[in-house]
């Protein structure tokens, strides 16, 4: 097991669901923790709470991972201490609409497409070859299983997670001869501000979408990343699939008629 003590791990879209815990999980392990957001006073709580708890050291970005000039000139001015990030945890991403294609709404594809998919291009782009040039690091994205399963009105936000699955492979072909890893987490149903967020704050609409089963939980989800990055050096989990135990495709799940 790989420790995460004295390990500076960025977390993006850490303001919520999965990006938080994920931050709670390296904030417990050890981690110093570089938090980047667009909701500065949920950074500011999530910051002070995990120096609280665990005595973390924190530094927070309050930024749209979608506008690549401050993602870069962000990453640049960063302190010199936090500017050797050892795993970057590229979890920022949105689902918006579940329209049929020939209905969707082009504000809703661009920002699915702007942030899965280009957001995470240039949060990498700032942050990995500092890992090549140390020799060391992890990329850990997070898709989804809609990345392998299509299902009615996923279209454009399929089509982005497949590209983190492409994104992925490609890049730990990129990186080899080197000691980068790199990891895709892909969950299925996970109970967070999600389907609010694609149901644009229909909160009715989004509640039914858990109801009758037990989905996974952001901290089932954590742990999962949690472990993938503390694996000894020579092992790379390259994806790891995980769905609640009453989900079994993209469109299958145990629910009440």
């Amino acid at each position: 097991m790989q420790s995460l003590k004295n390990q500076r791990v960025c977390v993006t879209g850490a303001s919520s669901g999965i990006g938080t815990a994920c931050a709670v999980e390296c904030a417990r392990a050890g981690a110093s923790l570089l938090l980047i957001a667009r909701r500065a006073e949920r950074l500011r709580s999530l910051a002070e709470d995990l120096a609280s708890r665990f005595g973390s050291d924190v530094h927070t970005l309050v930024l749209d991972v979608r506008d690549r000039k401050k993602v870069e000139a962000s990453f640049a001015s960063l302190p010199p201490p936090w500017r050797t990030i050892d795993i970057l945890i590229n979890n920022a991403g949105l689902s918006r609409g579940l329209e049929p294609l020939h209905e969707g709404k082009i504000d809703d594809w661009d920002e699915m497409i702007d942030t899965n998919v280009k957001g995470l291009l240039y949060v990498s782009r700032s942050v990995i070859p500092g890992m090549v040039e140390r020799n060391k690091g992890h990329v850990i994205n997070i898709g989804s299983i809609a990345g392998h399963q299509t299902y009615p009105g996923g279209n454009v936000y399929s089509a982005s997670k497949f590209a983190v699955v492409a994104l992925s492979r490609s890049l730990k072909m990129d990186l080899l001869g080197t000691a980068v890893r790199v990891t895709n987490v892909e969950p299925g149903l996970v109970e967070t501000e999600f389907s609010e967020v694609r149901f644009h704050g229909d909160t009715a609409r989004a509640s039914k979408v858990y109801e009758g089963y037990k989905p996974l939980s952001a901290e089932d989800v954590a742990d999962i990343v949690l472990f993938c990055a503390t694996r000894p050096p020579h092992v790379n989990l390259l994806e790891v699939l995980v769905v609640p135990t009453d989900q079994a495709s993209a469109t299958m799940v145990n629910k009440p008629t």
